[in-house]
């Protein structure tokens, strides 16, 4: 960690760092105190794959939201202070579970007002993410960015592997605390942004109206194959073979398993991605980088196949933390990509276009894990899943031949 020019050696990094940890802390356990909240509701009615789908609406609630407001969002990422954007927005994220706490100990919160706070939550993640990922080339210098980018991912996957794991603790604990700590967290994550001292930020001299501004990143990543097919991949391969709106369903009814089980499970793939983040941080990929991003994914694909033929819950953690460290490695690729071949001026607005995706893989994959899960099972769903990830490694092989033939960051146009 103290090799020259480590990220770590610039303060405002650091407090952006610890930052980020209490976001994804906040993050993560909000989403399995949904998660269980909205399924438990659903199963007291209903069975199984019904309960399934109610669980996969989750996702849809939270997609359509960053749909909507990603032109937006990058927008404001290019005009405004990215800083201010990033607060603004955590103070957005942070006034959702605060309200659900008030609910929890008052009359109780039902469907409607999860499904509610999930969609709110997901309109200030669509502003905070694009202003948040492109914070980082401001606070390093260029030579030290890759290494910034697996460095945040190490804060990403620390909060994500302690978050669902603490949400399951308070849950088991009562409701309203498992959402009175996502709230606590979020404001320590607001205290630690405010002391980022003011930055170096590229003006957006661009004279055209707002639509057209906005137009403008559309139009760069749809004309960059290399980062079209980068971004599109990571998409479509979480989208596929996303295992993350099941996890109650197998906690309760494949592994037999509670909030605690569940807590476990969602933290196995972050466990995974942290090593792998960390050896990224201190061994960055040099080389062969568009290979060895589609390698990734077809192991991300082989090892959700794993999960979803286990039946232990050792083999299942062991399935999701091996398909969490392939899918950081997509993860830091295609970051890396988009950081370095995007002109500052539209790192905003590339950075929403990349965060529609992710949301679209994330988001909307819950969506279709819990359509899939309603038609096929949870287990058939997640099988299923799998092999089209592995198929689509070796589609876009051929659809993107810039990816295989990528070798070094340094080397971009």
């Amino acid at each position: 960690m103290d090799a020259p020019g480590h990220p770590f050696r610039y303060r405002d990094f650091r407090y952006f760092w610890a930052a980020r940890i209490c976001a994804m802390l906040a993050h993560s356990g909000l989403v399995v105190t949904l998660g269980w909240a909205v399924y438990d509701e659903a199963r007291l009615s209903m069975g199984i794959r019904a309960a399934a789908l109610r669980l996969g609406l989750i996702g849809l609630v939270q997609f359509l939201p960053i749909l909507a407001l990603s032109p937006v969002t990058g927008l404001t990422a290019d005009r405004f202070d990215r800083r201010v954007v990033v607060r603004a927005a955590l103070l957005g994220q942070w006034a959702c579970p605060a309200v659900l706490t008030l609910l929890a100990f008052g009359p109780g919160a039902n469907l409607y007002a999860l499904y509610l706070a999930a969609a709110l939550f997901a309109g200030a993640r669509a502003f905070y993410q694009p202003a948040m990922n492109a914070l980082p080339p401001a606070l390093v210098p260029p030579a030290a960015l890759p290494q910034a980018i697996a460095v945040t991912a190490i804060a990403g996957r620390i909060g994500a592997i302690s978050g669902p794991m603490l949400g399951g603790v308070a849950y088991a604990i009562g409701q309203g605390w498992a959402f009175a700590l996502s709230a606590a967290l979020l404001a320590v994550a607001i205290g630690l942004h405010l002391c980022i001292r003011p930055i170096v930020q590229k003006p957006l001299v661009d004279t055209r109206g707002p639509l057209a501004q906005m137009l403008d990143g559309f139009h760069y990543v749809m004309t960059n194959r290399l980062l079209l097919g980068a971004i599109s991949l990571d998409m479509f391969a979480v989208l596929l073979g996303g295992t993350t709106a099941l996890l109650p369903i197998f906690a309760r009814d494949v592994l037999h398993s509670g909030p605690e089980g569940l807590g476990l499970l969602r933290a196995a793939s972050s466990i995974g991605a942290l090593g792998t983040a960390a050896f990224l941080s201190w061994r960055p990929v040099r080389s062969d980088v568009g290979a060895r991003m589609l390698w990734s994914v077809g192991l991300f694909g082989g090892a959700t196949i794993g999960f979803g033929l286990s039946r232990s819950m050792a083999l299942s953690l062991a399935c999701l933390a091996l398909a969490g460290a392939a899918d950081m490695v997509s993860v830091y690729i295609r970051q890396s990509l988009v950081q370095l071949a995007t002109p500052d001026d539209k790192r905003g607005r590339v950075g929403a276009i990349s965060s529609l995706f992710v949301a679209g893989s994330n988001e909307l994959g819950e969506m279709e894990s819990g359509v899939a899960a309603a038609l096929l099972g949870p287990v058939m769903a997640v099988i299923v899943g799998g092999a089209g990830a592995i198929g689509l490694a070796l589609l876009w092989a051929r659809l993107f031949p810039e990816l295989p033939r990528t070798q070094r960051f340094d080397t971009l146009p």
